[in-house]
């Protein structure tokens, strides 16, 4: 006699009710894929039977137009749109309005502001996250040769006329500390990829480095193979990943940025997509009443899940915006300048036994302060008279947790 499963139902019931289920589920898989075909077609091609197949299975018919309609959508946001000059010049005089009468206005930054620095976005047709999903390979940047865009130095500008209280980034690339922009008005939600810290120092001791010092750290390994010149323990990055939350001071500073949300008139997002930055509840004032909300102005190319609560979204690329943005305001874009970057006078130099702990680039140094030794550099030949590596696909570190979206190891069966 069969044994009893514990319900009343013997373990032949049992196998017969599971292989039931799967059979119903392949008929259901098998109905849907003939209903899309049938759809694909106009409707004077289909023939009577399959008109009839569509009759029998409403339930499928209306599944798969939801998805087509889904579909259709995400391709959509997923376009980039470009206002015509004229409306983009009055866009941004209402911007520019907005601006002057602002009293306390906050910056959110995305991956969008640096593409112009030929760092890749995430979301944009280029982006990480799409050529992965495309199953394409995707190669670092040679972020030493990286320098702050025209927005970034427009966003400088405007902190400097002191119209611009707090820029709050999504961005690891250290390109607003570079254009000069205080460490106190700045808030890097994601960490920095050229600092690394000691968290065992109390406060934290912060080491600036003229390199990408992410190469060998990744979800939940943020140890970077150096220490601490003080206390000796072991440095790690500062990288907040997909999946983990950030809980250094600095350089994420979310002090600073939930305080100046909490006072913000203005939020003015520039170049992304809010996909990550719409989950931080205090960063939106959603507390208030919809009338004591701050303005909200978006700037970026493509759809973000924030747009119908804007003020305005210009659809526009960042540089353009604020170049125009500068000329309403009749301010002057101060331009990059390498012998002012406050990275050479930050950084702290390796020790002799690390200087060989990175092949990453160093950060060019400015015309006539080329006094590095040759190998780190990262891009001179050895010793030995070795051509240095070609460029590696990026392994992680800054680019973050997403890589491993695209590569799945698959486990080795050991016999």
């Amino acid at each position: 006699m069969e044994a009893d499963t514990g319900a009343g139902v013997s373990r032949a019931e049992k196998k017969a009710l599971d292989k039931a289920k799967i059979v119903h589920r392949e008929t259901e898989r098998n109905v849907l894929k003939t209903v899309t075909r049938i759809l694909k077609k106009a409707e004077d091609e289909r023939t009577e039977e399959e008109a009839r197949t569509l009759l029998r299975h409403p339930s499928a018919v209306e599944q798969v137009r939801g998805r087509s309609v889904r579909s259709g959508q995400q391709r959509r946001r997923r376009e980039e749109v470009c206002d015509g000059v004229e409306e983009l010049r009055t866009k941004v005089s209402q911007l520019a309005a907005a601006v002057r009468c602002a009293q306390h206005l906050v910056v959110y930054t995305g991956a969008g502001i640096s593409t112009a620095a030929s760092i890749p976005d995430y979301r944009g047709p280029n982006g990480v996250w799409t050529q992965l999903q495309k199953g394409q390979a995707v190669s670092s940047s040679d972020l030493g040769r990286a320098e702050p865009t025209l927005t970034h130095m427009c966003i400088k500008a405007l902190h400097q006329q002191n119209l611009v209280k707090h820029v709050v980034s999504q961005n690891c690339d250290g390109l607003h500390l570079r254009s000069g922009l205080p460490q106190h008005a700045l808030s890097e939600l994601h960490g920095n990829m050229l600092i690394e810290v000691c968290a065992s120092c109390i406060p934290a001791r912060e080491y600036v480095r003229m390199f990408d010092v992410t190469e060998r750290t990744a979800l939940r390994r943020h140890a970077t193979g150096r220490r601490c010149g003080r206390c000796g323990a072991e440095l790690r990055d500062t990288i907040v990943h997909f999946g983990e939350r950030g809980t250094l001071e600095q350089p994420l500073n979310w002090s600073g940025a939930a305080a100046a949300a909490g006072s913000a008139d203005l939020i003015l997002c520039l170049g992304s997509s809010l996909k990550v930055l719409k989950k931080y509840a205090c960063l939106w004032s959603m507390n208030r009443p919809a009338k004591r909300r701050p303005l909200l102005f978006i700037v970026n190319l493509q759809w973000t899940p924030k747009d119908d609560l804007a003020t305005l979204k210009i659809n526009g690329r960042c540089d353009e915006v604020m170049e125009l943005l500068m000329e309403e305001l009749d301010l002057q874009i101060p331009p990059y300048n390498k012998a002012e970057d406050p990275i050479f006078h930050q950084a702290t130099p390796l020790r002799p036994e690390e200087e060989l702990s990175h092949t990453r680039c160093l950060i060019a140094p400015p015309a006539g302060q080329e006094d590095q030794p040759p190998d780190a550099q990262g891009s001179a030949p050895d010793a030995q008279g070795h051509a240095p590596p070609a460029p590696q696909p990026v392994q992680g570190g800054w680019f973050g947790r997403g890589f491993s979206k695209g590569r799945k190891r698959k486990k080795r069966k050991t016999v």
